[in-house]
């Protein structure tokens, strides 16, 4: 592993791999904790999570944009990441809705800090023929502990006999160990000064921005309708009979497979290329989507979920890594800032939906629209110059 990627992409593997061990422990149960013992609907479940997720996508924007200015990436991750540790206690606290959506709000935005600096990071310190792999490898190190995260929740859950609050707490301790990390192993490359004066996140620069990226960024905001948060899944899962201390086993099976095949994807899309992988990618999202929308079984169910993460490997890495390709070198932090807001607030517009469909007309309804936005997006894929080669 050392051998192929560089020093500071293996650490912020681990960095990434560590926080969402933290953050899944408590995502895992957000839902029922939030509709059993707080008593919240379906509706305020999608608001936080769309909330949440669009925050963190639009923070991207100012703070990618601010690591170009500044020229330095490293300071915005420690302070994205350590504020999101210190959120992790406030869930097992809250005592009201409100309370969570003000702790996850908070954490998203920990997250937004973070994202934009951290994508261009990789980028600044692996060679253009190693992005697919490198982007990849991040992606596998954060959902192996996307992964951890629910075992542990799961094993912790049956040793406390149910206490999810406690479950929240210890969500602190890998958390720190992910800034620890960070703060001790990742060394941010010397990057060399542009000539004239700094970027500005302004008209101007946004305009320096080429039509290929902006292909890439039209793909990713339809995406991010066909996908739809996890926080449904869960709840599907709960219809089909499986018990709340059991949920979190959907997230183990997405994250599994997900974990997979990044990796792989990523390093086959450096010698392939990006869109037919991508167009694969979301033909799986539209079958699992259709096999959630009619699934009144769980066999049926987890094959959806199963195919949910088969696509979130196909897709993400390569997505990352197709913003890299398409962005000049001075404007990546920027760049990935918009490709994230963009996204960010297609999701807030898909859960939001999701909820009030799932409140109007059941599962079938939520994922079955979900299913539409996804054939649009492999029509894009298809249509997009920048992306079919």
């Amino acid at each position: 592993m050392r051998a192929i990627l560089p020093r500071g992409v293996v650490a912020l593997g681990f960095v990434s791999l560590f926080m969402d061990i933290s953050s899944e422990m408590i995502h895992g149960l957000l839902p029922v904790f939030l509709t059993g013992t707080l008593g919240a609907s379906v509706i305020l479940v999608g608001l936080v999570e769309g909330l949440g997720e669009a925050v963190a996508q639009i923070v991207k924007v100012f703070s990618g944009a601010l690591s170009d200015r500044l020229g330095r990436r490293k300071p915005l991750l420690v302070f994205g990441y350590g504020l999101a540790a210190l959120t992790k206690p406030l869930f097992a606290l809250a005592g009201s809705a409100g309370v969570v959506l003000a702790a996850r709000v908070t954490d998203r935005i920990g997250k937004g800090i973070r994202g934009a600096p951290r994508d261009a990071l990789v980028a600044d310190l692996v060679p253009v023929a190693e992005r697919g792999a490198a982007y990849g490898f991040r992606q596998s190190m954060d959902t192996v502990g996307a992964f951890i995260g629910p075992l542990l929740a799961i094993a912790l859950m049956a040793l406390t006999g149910g206490d999810i609050r406690l479950v929240f707490a210890l969500a602190i301790l890998p958390a720190l160990l992910a800034v620890a990390i960070l703060v001790a192993a990742v060394r941010e490359p010397a990057r060399h000064e542009a000539t004239g004066p700094r970027p500005r996140f302004d008209r101007e620069t946004l305009a320096r921005l080429p039509a290929a990226y902006w292909s890439v960024v039209a793909l990713g905001a339809v995406m991010a309708f066909a996908r739809i948060s996890e926080a449904f899944l869960i709840l599907k899962v709960v219809d089909v009979g499986v018990a709340a201390a059991h949920v979190p086993v959907v997230l183990v099976i997405l994250n599994a497979v997900y974990a997979a095949t990044a990796w792989p994807a990523g390093a086959l899309s450096d010698r392939l290329g990006r869109g037919g992988l991508l167009g694969i990618s979301i033909a799986v999202l539209a079958l699992a989507l259709g096999l959630l929308a009619t699934a009144g079984g769980l066999a049926a169910a987890l094959l959806g979920i199963a195919l949910w993460g088969l696509h979130m490997g196909l897709s993400q890495g390569l997505l990352s890594a197709a913003v890299a390709d398409a962005a000049p070198a001075a404007l990546r932090g920027t760049a990935f800032g918009v490709f994230n807001l963009a996204g960010g607030l297609a999701t807030l517009a898909a859960n939001g939906a999701a909820g009030l469909l799932w409140a109007a007309g059941g599962s079938a309804w939520a994922f079955g629209a979900a299913g539409v936005a996804a054939l649009l997006a492999l029509g894009l894929v298809r249509v997009l110059p920048a992306l079919r080669g």
